[in-house]
């Protein structure tokens, strides 16, 4: 890291432009662009918009990023698609920067859509400076609902910019983001924060509180408990894992979820097939999309730890059954089906349920009469947290990006620069 009292230097005081070509006034989708008068330039994150529909691959990327003109590096804060669905529409030469699980996350779910990034990859540490041209980037681990989810500072042309990513200080890693509060350079130039959770009541308890609710729920549950979360979600699928040994019941995983974790491994203590408390059904369906990839090994190793879905539906008491709408068609064939006696708990935003697969889960288990209790928390800073680290950070500028709500919930933060999409910023 640069010293905390030095500036970096050897370039003008005045050009350095920042343009947000897409979510200076949205959720997601980020595709920020940092450049100086030489015309070397980065990309902060290549997101897809979360209003895309899936049947439209193409024609995403924002009409003001010229792609005729190389790029330094697209440096990915996380694995989410909002921040790096775009690279198959960008162009191939364009390195691409991430942390090394990030990249294997990446290409994790992008081979089984058969739409592998063509660019080259390139692993940063966290806490290590590296250049890129003029840049001195610097990435830092915070806690997100992804997985090695980064916050990046970036040095240019005398200025210090610190890009938030997404990031929450209420997950299973708060310790990083504080960290960084109390030990970041003085003289943030600007800050570049996102602020989804500004002017809504999203649930932001901690993962420890989710931990002890779902134990709870298992404990007085007489039967199954079926729960839809999302597989990258690293820190909710060991909440329950954790929630499941306290209450003497097994967490059933799906195959992709259980390659998510297997690959994890070797970058910390989680839960993986082979554990205890934990199993894999293999259904026919995700079989068949595995073997038609190329993945039919792993269907083969993973049958060691599996459980065939008719087994869901002796011993009710004993499983938490993941669920996904890809995954229905085939419990039915084997007589899974949810009943009075079961419970369901929708544990992601709950705005995911007005989408399409959102829709069949909910309709699954309402024919079937079985009661929901939803759990869950963001994978979003709180408002009281965005204002606490925004005033920890103290920058002399602060630009908003990722959320609809800045102009409303303004109060509280320091001095605010807004921008539109594709508007050019000199700083």
């Amino acid at each position: 890291m640069t010293p905390r009292h030095s500036r970096p230097s050897g370039h003008a005081e005045n050009d350095f432009t920042l343009v947000i070509h897409r979510a200076a006034d949205e959720i997601g989708g980020n595709c920020i662009e940092l450049s100086i008068a030489d015309g070397a330039r980065i990309l902060l994150d290549a997101g897809r918009p979360l209003d895309a529909s899936e049947d439209v691959q193409e024609g995403l990327v924002p009409k003001t990023l010229d792609v005729s003109r190389p790029v330094t590096g697209v440096l990915l804060s996380h694995s989410h698609q909002d921040h790096y669905g775009l690279l198959d529409e960008l162009p191939p030469e364009w390195p691409v920067y991430c942390g090394r699980a990030s990249e294997k996350l990446i290409r994790l779910t992008s081979g089984i859509f058969n739409k592998m990034p063509q660019q080259p990859f390139r692993n940063w540490e966290s806490g290590k400076p590296f250049m890129l041209g003029p840049f001195t980037v610097t990435p830092f681990l915070t806690d997100h609902s992804a997985f090695d989810a980064y916050m990046l500072l970036i040095e240019v042309a005398g200025k210090r910019l610190l890009y938030s990513g997404d990031f929450r200080l209420h997950g299973r890693k708060p310790t990083l983001v504080r960290r960084l509060m109390d030990s970041l350079p003085e003289s943030i130039d600007v800050l570049l924060m996102e602020g989804t959770n500004l002017g809504s009541n999203k649930p932001c308890s901690s993962e420890d509180d989710l931990e002890g609710r779902f134990c709870e729920l298992f404990k007085a549950t007489s039967a199954r408990v079926f729960v839809a979360w999302s597989a990258q979600n690293v820190d909710r699928t060991i909440t329950l894992y954790c929630a499941c040994k306290s209450a003497g019941r097994t967490l059933v995983v799906d195959l992709y979820t259980a390659e998510v974790m297997e690959m994890l491994g070797d970058f910390g203590r989680l839960p993986r097939p082979g554990w205890p408390n934990l199993k894999v059904v293999i259904t026919k369906s995700f079989a068949r999309m595995y073997r038609k990839t190329g993945r039919g090994e792993f269907v083969d190793r993973m049958a060691q730890y599996g459980i065939s879905a008719d087994k869901l539906a002796e011993t009710p008491s004993r499983w938490v059954v993941m669920t996904r709408s890809s995954l229905i068609r085939d419990f039915e064939s084997k007589g899974v089906m949810p009943n009075q006696h079961d419970v369901w708990s929708w544990s992601m935003w709950h705005g995911y349920l007005s989408g399409e697969n959102g829709k069949q889960v909910q309709a699954w288990f309402d024919q079937g009469q079985c009661p929901a209790i939803h759990i869950h928390t963001s994978g979003h800073a709180s408002p009281d947290g965005l204002r606490e680290f925004a005033a920890a950070i103290n920058p002399r500028m602060l630009i908003p990006v990722h959320g609809v709500a800045w102009d409303e919930e303004s109060k509280g933060f320091p001095a605010i620069r807004r921008l539109k999409d594709g508007e050019p910023a000199t700083l």
